[in-house]
């Protein structure tokens, strides 16, 4: 598949080298050519210098056959822009924008430009490590209504089902991270030690999930 990335900082670079290792084809936009030095000395994808909301600048970027487009340059207006732009004029579906202002980042997410807030990504990954226990959203529907997070769990959970993590708190788990590696659960799935535990829930039941979660679990007669 071709991407196209707008902006050649570390981000851009990452996602480029990236996505050229997992064998797709990529174009990165840049207005500075100088940028580009950023890029892995092995890239073979499409270097173009213009701004990167600009029609004639994305079509000599491949735009047309992309799959997908990432705005990731330093300037929120830039990165909205050619969102709209590949979106509106171009037809690509999937497309995501960095937004370094957390309050506009919810704006654009409920008009169905999925943004990730650089700053509110940041907080909360620091949170992580300075609060004990708790949970850190990690996506949100374009409504805002719909939530994935990673929540703590109490070591009191460890050893039982998933499910019963589901029933107690009208939530569903995800997907777990075991050891490094993605596990999708099944019906038999046991919560064991280390896991970590991303949870899908209603933004209003938040509070309530963690809670549950974050505590141990009632003792049974």
């Amino acid at each position: 598949m071709h991407f196209v990335i707008m902006g050649c900082g570390r981000v851009g670079a990452t996602l480029a080298k990236s996505l050229e290792d997992n064998g797709h084809s990529v174009s990165v936009i840049d207005q500075n050519p100088e940028a580009f030095r950023r890029l892995d000395p092995e890239f073979g994808g499409n270097k173009v210098t213009g701004l990167g909301f600009d029609r004639d600048t994305l079509r000599q970027a491949g735009i047309e056959d992309a799959f997908a487009f990432a705005a990731v340059s330093d300037g929120d207006n830039s990165n909205i822009l050619a969102a709209r732009v590949v979106r509106e004029t171009f037809g690509i579906e999937n497309v995501v924008a960095r937004i370094y202002d957390p309050h506009r980042a919810e704006i654009y997410q409920r008009l169905g430009i999925p943004t990730v807030a650089t700053v509110r990504w940041t907080a909360h990954q620091v949170l992580r490590r300075l609060l004990p226990m708790g949970a850190t959203d990690e996506f949100r529907d374009s409504s805002g209504q719909i939530q994935l997070s990673q929540v703590d769990v109490h070591e009191g959970w460890v050893g039982r089902p998933l499910r019963v993590l589901e029933e107690a708190t009208g939530a569903r788990i995800a997907y777990l991270t075991r050891y490094g590696d993605g596990l999708l659960p099944t019906s038999t799935t046991v919560l064991q030690e280390n896991d970590t535990v991303h949870v899908l829930m209603r933004a209003d039941a938040s509070a309530l999930v963690e809670r549950i979660l974050t505590s141990a679990p009632a003792v049974t007669a």
